[in-house]
């Protein structure tokens, strides 16, 4: 089986390539939208975070890095803490689902009472379009295009200059 953060080649790279750098860019965009609302970027952050417990391997990484910091204060809660080995990820011993509707309904609170919700919609549109068109205009192969325009350049002159 492949590993997710592996190179690939064909129309999946694109997605195993920039998934991250799109997160990235969603959360810069409503930072930059949100910077005269602090609550409102606390509930980008706390967006950011649900959304990042999607991903299996920062779930997990981040369970355990939370038992181990609980496990110096209280040993008999962080054995309560383990997850059961199911295929399901579990995040300090509740389903991962639990973790990210209850941070995405804490940002939602923290940006109605923060800032209008139409701005919140502008913002996440706005970062949309920006990923969507970052994602159209860029190239796979951007070097073997310039090269392949480069010969037919070279071929188009060619016969320019045998006139």
């Amino acid at each position: 089986m492949d590993e997710p953060y592996q190179m690939k080649s064909g129309p999946q790279c694109n997605l195993y390539n920039y998934r991250k750098n799109y997160f990235f860019m969603l959360i810069l965009v409503l930072g930059l939208a949100l910077i005269t609302r602090p609550l409102a970027i606390i509930g980008a952050a706390l967006t950011a975070l649900s959304l990042a417990f999607l991903n299996d391997s920062f779930a997990a990484t981040f369970n355990e890095k939370a038992i181990r910091i609980i496990r110096q204060f209280s040993p008999h809660l962080s054995a309560k803490m383990r997850s059961p080995h199911m295929k399901t990820v579990y995040v300090c011993g509740q389903p991962r689902l639990v973790f990210v509707l209850l941070g995405l309904t804490a940002s939602f609170v923290l940006w109605f009472t923060s800032c209008d919700l139409l701005w919140i919609l502008y913002a996440f549109t706005t970062a949309l379009l920006i990923i969507m068109l970052h994602a159209s205009m860029r190239t796979p192969n951007l070097k073997a295009r310039l090269n392949t325009f480069r010969g037919e350049f070279r071929a188009v002159w060619r016969n320019y200059s045998e006139l």
